[in-house]
């Protein structure tokens, strides 16, 4: 991402709008406090602002490596990559954290919901949250 990717819309609210490398489709995603966060504090990180881009990336191998070293020290038995984490956020931090379906396959930049579907597990605590509102709504109506 360089900085060109990011954009503010009519209320000020920061944007990364940037086209997929491996479809091409144009993702829109919001960029939340902790993202602003780390953006700002690489802005003026030297290799950043030599290679035009907003974080300090990694080659996914190299990445990979760190992810593994990690989950050595930290005694962790399933294989960490960057795949791993991307599925990490699909279920643990936007599912989980009631980001539709929709939404969650957009921010992948799946151009179709059953690659989501496939990719995203459904949690427990969705469905009975799900449920809890049907069940919510099933009373008001009964009252």
């Amino acid at each position: 991402l360089s900085k060109e990717h990011l954009v503010r819309d009519n209320e000020g609210n920061l944007w990364i709008r940037k086209a997929r490398q491996k479809t091409k489709q144009m993702c829109n995603i919001p960029v939340i406090s902790p993202a602003r966060k780390l953006i700002d504090k690489y802005s003026n990180q030297p290799d950043c602002i030599a290679k035009n881009v907003l974080l300090p990336v990694l080659s996914n191998q190299k990445m990979n490596a760190y992810l593994k070293e990690i989950a050595d020290i930290c005694g962790i038995q399933k294989r960490l990559t960057t795949h791993v984490a991307r599925h990490t956020a699909a279920t643990v931090v936007f599912l989980a954290n009631e980001v539709s379906m929709e939404n969650v396959a957009k921010i992948l930049g799946h151009s179709n919901i059953r690659m989501t579907q496939h990719y995203a597990k459904v949690l427990d605590t969705s469905i009975l949250r799900d449920m809890g509102n049907v069940e919510r709504n099933f009373s008001k109506r009964q009252a």
